[in-house]
């Protein structure tokens, strides 16, 4: 496949897809663009991550970043809303919004789930976290990755020193983690348009 027909694969995310901390090379977007790439994939993968980014922010930037017109997407949002203990509530109605737009566009979706500080309560922790589990059992469709941080937080050796961001190790599991579901959603996703 061409360059020029390489399906787009939007990341619509804040500083964890931004890749904030690191070299240009050694975030999110690019490490997956390399493992895809290294197993046969030809796809650009477009960093539409914004550090300090809400679901409320990523919702009020979807159309923005859809001009881009990806065959697919990953929505990694929701830790900004936890470190800001904002109502769940209004994290599950945004990511909806967005889920819905993506749906309406025929957008195959990978959800990223995210877990709520634990300094916040386990009441707290449990509403955050069924935002993520009840949206991926109304929307079927969506393939759902519960942690986006899975196998990462909490390990002093793969985070940066503020123990929130992920060093490049760290990346480089997340991506090594969350591959096989980006392969499944890759293969829902339409052919891009003749160029």
């Amino acid at each position: 496949m061409a360059a020029g027909q390489a399906p787009h694969l939007l990341v619509l995310g804040d500083s964890l897809a931004a890749g904030y901390g690191l070299p240009q090379d050694q975030g999110f977007v690019p490490q997956l663009q390399a493992a895809l790439a290294a197993r046969g994939r030809a796809v650009q993968v477009v960093n539409a991550g914004v550090s300090g980014d809400t679901t409320a922010g990523g919702l009020a930037r979807l159309d923005w970043s859809l001009a881009e017109r990806p065959q697919a997407a990953i929505v990694e949002l929701g830790g900004n809303d936890g470190l800001r203990a904002l109502p769940p509530a209004a994290s599950r109605d945004n990511l909806a919004a967005i889920l819905d737009r993506l749906k309406a566009r025929n957008i195959p979706v990978l959800l990223a789930g995210m877990l709520a500080p634990p300094n916040l309560g386990a009441p707290y922790g449990r509403e955050f976290a069924a935002v993520y589990s009840g949206l991926a059992r109304e929307y079927p469709d969506t393939i759902f990755y519960p942690f986006f941080l899975d196998g990462v937080a909490g390990d002093a050796g793969l985070n940066q020193p503020d123990g929130i961001h992920p060093n490049a190790k760290g990346v480089a599991e997340i991506v090594r983690r969350i591959l096989p579901a980006v392969e499944s959603l890759l293969d829902r996703a339409a052919p891009p348009p003749d160029q």
